[in-house]
């Protein structure tokens, strides 16, 4: 497997996020990944919660030098996000691979910033719904996992890119637990590449946001957290409650939920739902939010 001219393209991410951040709390002020070169110009692709309202971006090449970059983009449907060297990385693009293509058995490497690769099977394709109202239908799922995942360069076979880290996760299958990532696969950036450059955005309505963070517990699914001050908070859901219907449609998983729930319409829609509270359920009428209206805007620096 030659990825040589590949992995000299993985670059180091280090940011930082003011203390009065939105996401402050939940992901830290100092924050530190990885990103892989897309564009000859120094576009780097990297996951977007490494880079969610940087006051500042550092890249370090694999042989140690330091550039300072500009945090462009962050879709949150994808979870990718897009930065922008300041000064001449004088490193190549990584050509895109066919991660449609990608399939169970696959080999591949996960390559961090810091020069750290796994060499790896794909063991899963398959949909992945997560606790913070995200939803991707083929997430590529490899193992071993790699120990600095965020943002690592996912490359196949022939050294093209076919996903970014994003996830470590347990699975747990009998009695057995073993440690994966999960990452994004490439395919999903080309047909929003060209919004995220002109705007930061995708020029579509933003989705719906409730600020509720939930799970999935024995087939039902539970509210673990809201959002202080979100939507899901102002109309009064509480951590226990569990989610039974949106509107007219009963709910039957995390990824059920969040389709039911997007569909309403875009941000701002109200969104009936039925939540069952120790035994009793209750209607609540969420006002949904556009999540990207809660973050600090990037600065040029």
């Amino acid at each position: 497997m030659d990825i040589s001219l590949a992995l000299k393209s993985v670059v180091g991410v280090r940011c930082s996020i003011p203390e009065d951040a939105f996401t402050a709390a939940a992901l830290g002020t100092r924050r530190e990944g990885s990103g892989v070169v897309i564009r000859d110009d120094g576009l780097v692709l990297t996951i977007g919660y490494l880079i969610t309202e940087a006051e500042e971006v550092w890249l370090t090449t694999q042989g140690g030098r330091v550039v300072p970059a500009h945090a462009l983009a962050y879709d949150q449907e994808t979870g990718f996000g897009l930065v922008l060297a300041l000064d001449q990385l004088n490193l190549p693009a990584v050509e895109f691979g066919n991660a449609t293509a990608a399939s169970e058995g696959d080999a591949v490497v996960l390559a961090d910033g810091m020069g750290q690769v796994v060499q790896a099977n794909i063991v899963a394709r398959q949909e992945f719904a997560g606790y913070w109202e995200y939803l991707l239908d083929k997430a590529i799922f490899t193992a071993p996992a790699h120990p600095s995942w965020g943002g690592a360069a996912l490359v196949g076979r022939d050294g093209k890119l076919l996903g970014i880290g994003s996830l470590h996760l347990h699975v747990t299958q009998g009695n057995e637990t073993s440690e994966v990532n999960m990452s994004v696969p490439v395919d999903l950036l080309p047909p929003i590449l060209d919004d995220l450059l002109r705007k930061g955005r995708v020029e579509k309505p933003p989705r719906p946001w409730l600020g509720a963070f939930s799970a999935e517990d024995n087939g039902k699914v539970v509210v673990m957290s809201v959002t202080e001050g979100g939507p899901a908070a102002k109309a009064g859901m509480r951590p226990g409650d569990v989610i039974s219907d949106v509107q007219d449609g009963e709910v039957e998983d995390l990824a059920d939920f969040y389709r039911k729930l997007w569909a309403i319409g875009p941000a701002g829609s109200e969104v009936p739902i039925r939540v069952v509270r120790n035994g009793r359920e209750a209607w609540l009428r969420v006002r949904s939010s556009d999540r990207n209206s809660f973050l600090k805007k990037p600065q040029l620096q």
